[in-house]
């Protein structure tokens, strides 16, 4: 059996006495394109970074490529990439020179030139290659944070709302990469709430509601919209059925 390259594992979460994330368990596997999605404040987030190690959760564990994301050795971490968040860029530093210190830290010193040319390429970067990140556009500033979270072909990818900011153009290119990457044997987990983009992209969509995972849809079908919600208002009954009740609703 394939082992999953990032997993959450009983995962809870409370913000303020607030539950964010609710018993959460995900799996996402090689050569696989996972797609979180749910309302805003849903949790998609808070998971992602419980995930990247970015927060400790309340409760259960997280696993990216087998080890926990706060102590991966160093060559594992180089094979794992992510954009949670906002895009990790140095605004003083061009695009061509964030992109070549991006591959230096995963690994790629000798290769950093070829990998940043390429990654521009890739992402649409051409024309500002020479520009300071400062000085981007908020869609461009996210193109570059995914080039450089993705120009080492990681064997593990995170991207929180990957394709918010983005032009048409570079919604397809993203999309391009995001499934590319996947088809050479990748695990991405992507956070959404646009539902019609990732059914293009996903292998399966997990829909977040209240911090709980609350059922699958199938990418397919001209009712992916309708599904959703019908999913989120029957978790929403359940919820209140077990508050007058007494009891703890069901997944």
């Amino acid at each position: 059996m394939t082992a999953p390259a990032l997993l959450l594992d009983d995962v809870s979460h409370t913000f303020g006495g607030r539950a964010a994330l609710d018993h959460l368990t995900l799996t996402v596997l090689p050569g696989r394109v996972t797609a979180l999605i749910g309302l805003n404040g849903a949790g998609k987030t808070t998971a992602l970074r419980a995930l990247t190690g970015r927060l400790r959760p309340t409760q259960g564990s997280a696993r990216i490529l087998g080890h926990e994301p706060d102590g991966m050795p160093a060559d594992v971490a180089r094979r794992f990439g992510h954009v949670v968040d906002t895009p990790l860029v140095y605004p003083e530093l061009t695009v061509t020179e964030n992109l070549r210190c991006a591959a230096r830290l995963h690994g790629l010193a000798r290769r950093a030139a070829g990998a940043a040319a390429a990654a521009v390429g890739r992402t649409g970067l051409d024309p500002w290659r020479h520009t300071r990140a400062g000085a981007l556009s908020m869609g461009n500033r996210q193109r570059l944070g995914i080039a450089g979270a993705t120009l080492h072909r990681p064997a593990a990818l995170i991207l929180d709302e990957p394709t918010s900011a983005l032009d048409p153009q570079g919604v397809v290119l993203v999309r391009e990469l995001v499934r590319g990457l996947a088809d050479d044997g990748a695990a991405v987990l992507v956070s959404s709430h646009h539902l019609d983009e990732v059914a293009r992209v996903a292998d399966e969509i997990v829909v977040l509601h209240g911090g709980r995972d609350v059922g699958r849809l199938e990418p397919g079908g001209t009712d992916l919209e309708q599904r959703f919600f019908a999913m989120v208002l029957d978790a929403d009954t359940r919820t209140a059925d077990a508050r007058t009740t007494g009891t703890r609703s069901l997944p």
